[in-house]
């Protein structure tokens, strides 16, 4: 048998969903996350080999017309979603490693095996509708984990609903513009809006902090972590978008991510820190989308797998130490790096990752991201550089206050076990060695980016709209 041919990718997408009709059955919490991770983790090597597969030219080319006749279910890898695949099923993997006993209960393994079937599915989509039916499939673990828990739904449900409708209402405009090529800004303006809402961007940023609030930290963590709203909107709307739909999208975001940066500041819970530093970032993955620049482009590509390795490594190590703490207070010292200090390492190194601290894979992204913002515009570039900066300072204040102080006595124990050590270190290990030997994962990114801005329907900014963007370049051209 060829492995070269077995249909790895599609392994990977009905492993967990076979996983969860299994672990919906039992009773037994230590039984069903054994079973869990075994689907899991087998999922995620289908995934590597569907990554290998595709990277040695064994793997069949996107073809939206027939995919659906040859059986592949409209799922397939390009260079965009091949590294993407496997590191999300990684953070799944992560995830129900690092479940401790404590928090078993609260978790649904069945949900969340579920989940990891739609979000792989999401990301090695093409066709628009199987991504908006999968979108919407999506949102329903997070609401039925909410309603089990018996915490407030309405904001979540709101959103959501609103996410939904307006990706219907878009994509179906979109297509009967199709004929006459012609996509003016009304029409893509539903689907900007579902995308701006499903990215936590401000004003639609309330539900993500909702979520984090009132859902367990894990389904929270894997909901927003994967960046689908980036996916979606590269997919959905950067295809039709036109310059003036790309400047507000990248208005939008640029604000957002100052605006969460300066929230994450004043946050008195580590939940809410750790929602807005996220909600910042992801708004600066989409800040370079809409450069379309191939620096700024490769930029925010690099950025979405460092903060898909950065921040889930951070929030895993938050994780771990509410296992043991409780929910955690930003008002006073903790000192819980005498009981855990490995802990306080990686929390610092995923931290300091995740706002391009050199030596980590996210000061590849950064760098680029700048570059390719300035290029666009100069207050652009000054205001992701703004964004990042309190963004580090709110990673170091969070850092003293959970780490430092008078040590905290205990009646339990309170080290890091076999598998926490495991996961951490593992997502630790990719990131700096993506840091040490960057030129791997910035050249799939970039291959990424010249297949986007290669497609005839990437809309790249006119000079009306750079000089738009640049008042300076205004200027100088008068």
């Amino acid at each position: 048998m060829n492995l070269s041919h077995v249909p790895w990718l599609e392994a990977a997408v009905l492993l967990p969903l076979l996983g969860a009709i299994f672990v919906g059955r039992l009773r037994n919490n230590e039984t069903a996350r054994a079973l869990a991770l075994g689907f899991s983790g087998a999922a995620f090597c289908c995934a590597m080999l569907a990554w290998q597969q595709f990277a040695f030219g064994h793997a069949a080319p996107p073809d939206l017309l027939h995919d659906w006749t040859a059986g592949r279910v409209g799922l397939s890898l390009d260079a965009l979603s091949a590294p993407l695949v496997p590191l999300t099923a990684l953070l799944f993997v992560l995830t129900t490693l690092v479940t401790l006993r404590t928090k078993i209960r609260r978790f649904s393994f069945a949900w969340s095996l579920f989940s990891e079937t739609v979000v792989l599915a999401t990301l090695a989509s093409h066709q628009p509708w199987l991504i908006i039916a999968l979108l919407a499939i999506g949102t329903v673990p997070p609401y039925l984990e909410l309603r089990a828990r018996g915490k407030p739904v309405r904001a979540y449900v709101l959103h959501m609903g609103l996410f939904i409708g307006l990706l219907v209402l878009g994509q179906w405009l979109v297509a009967a513009a199709v004929p006459s090529g012609h996509f003016s800004l009304w029409t893509i303006l539903p689907l900007v809006i579902a995308i701006l809402i499903r990215s936590g961007v401000a004003p639609f940023h309330c539900w993500v902090t909702d979520l984090f609030e009132h859902a367990s930290f894990g389904t929270a963590l894997l909901f927003v972590t994967p960046i689908v709203g980036a996916y979606a909107c590269i997919r959905l709307v950067l295809p039709f978008a036109t310059d003036d739909v790309l400047r507000m999208l990248g208005w939008f975001a640029l604000g957002t991510a100052v605006y969460a940066s300066g929230m994450s500041l004043v946050q008195r819970e580590a939940r809410r820190f750790f929602c807005y530093i996220f909600l910042s970032h992801s708004a600066l993955v989409l800040v370079g989308l809409v450069t379309t620049s191939p620096i700024g482009l490769t930029g925010a590509l690099c950025m979405w797998l460092s903060i898909g390795l950065s921040l889930a490594g951070f929030g895993l190590t938050l994780r771990v130490l509410e296992a043991r703490h409780g929910r955690l207070s930003l008002t006073g010292y903790h000192g819980a790096y005498e009981n855990t200090p490995i802990l306080g390492i990686c929390f610092l190194i995923t931290g300091m990752a995740s706002v391009g601290f050199p030596g980590s894979f996210g000061f590849i992204g950064a760098e680029l991201l700048v570059d390719g913002a300035v290029t666009t515009s100069v207050y652009v570039g000054v205001a992701v550089v703004v964004a990042a900066a309190i963004n580090g300072i709110a990673v170091m204040k969070a850092y003293f206050l959970l780490f430092t102080g008078r040590k905290q006595s205990a009646t339990v124990p309170l080290a890091v076990s076999v598998r926490e050590w495991f996961a951490v270190l593992t997502l630790v290990a990719l990131i700096i060695g993506g840091g040490i030997y960057p030129h791997p994962g910035v050249a799939s990114r970039y291959a990424a980016a010249q297949q986007l801005l290669s497609n005839h329907n990437y809309r790249a900014p006119t000079a009306e709209h750079a000089l738009t963007l640049n008042p300076a370049a205004q200027t100088h051209s008068d």
